[in-house]
C-alpha cells in the first residue's frame, strides 16, 4: 500500500526517538527528578514526527479509488517516502540529542536552551519532509 509508507517510517522515526530519550530521562531522573517534565520535551517532539505520517497517509488513502492514475500511484509513493524516510531521520536525530541533552541538562542546566535548539533542528528535518509530501501529493 502507497500510505503505509508514510505510517511505517515515521512510526520508527517516532519511537526510536521516545525510546532513546526515555532512555536518557530515566538516567537522569535517578540524579535529578525534579527535572523529569522539563525533559519530557524531545519525547513530545519524537511524537509529534508520527503526525506528520499520518496526515500524509491520510490524505493518499483519501483518494485511491478504482480508476487511480499510475502517475499519481508514483506520486503518492514519492510523497509517502519523502515524509517518512524523514521522519525516520528526524526521529534518530531526535533520539539520539534528546539522550545526550537530558543526561547533560542533568549535571549542567546551562545546556537546556542549546538541547532545545539542537531539538529543534532536527523536528526540521521531518517539517521538510512533509512540505515536500504536501507538494507532491497536490501535484497528483
Amino acid at each position: 500500500r502507497v500510505s503505509s509508507k508514510c505510517r511505517v517510517f515515521s512510526a520508527l522515526g517516532a519511537a526510536y526517538g521516545t525510546a532513546k530519550s526515555g532512555t536518557g530521562i530515566a538516567a537522569m531522573s535517578v540524579m535529578r527528578p525534579e527535572l523529569i517534565m522539563k525533559s519530557i520535551i524531545p519525547v513530545v517532539m519524537a511524537g509529534i514526527i508520527a503526525i506528520y505520517g499520518l496526515v500524509v497517509a491520510v490524505l493518499i488513502s483519501s483518494t485511491i479509488k478504482p480508476d487511480y492514475k499510475l502517475f499519481s500511484a508514483f506520486l503518492h509513493l514519492g510523497a509517502g517516502l519523502s515524509v517518512g524516510l524523514s521522519g525516520l531521520a528526524a526521529g534518530f536525530a531526535i533520539g539520539i540529542v534528546g539522550d545526550a541533552g537530558v543526561r547533560g541538562t542533568a549535571q549542567q542546566p546551562r545546556l537546556f536552551v542549546g538541547m532545545i535548539l539542537i531539538l529543534i533542528f532536527a523536528e526540521v528535518l521531518g517539517l521538510y519532509g512533509l512540505i515536500v509530501a504536501l507538494i507532491m501529493y497536490s501535484r497528483g
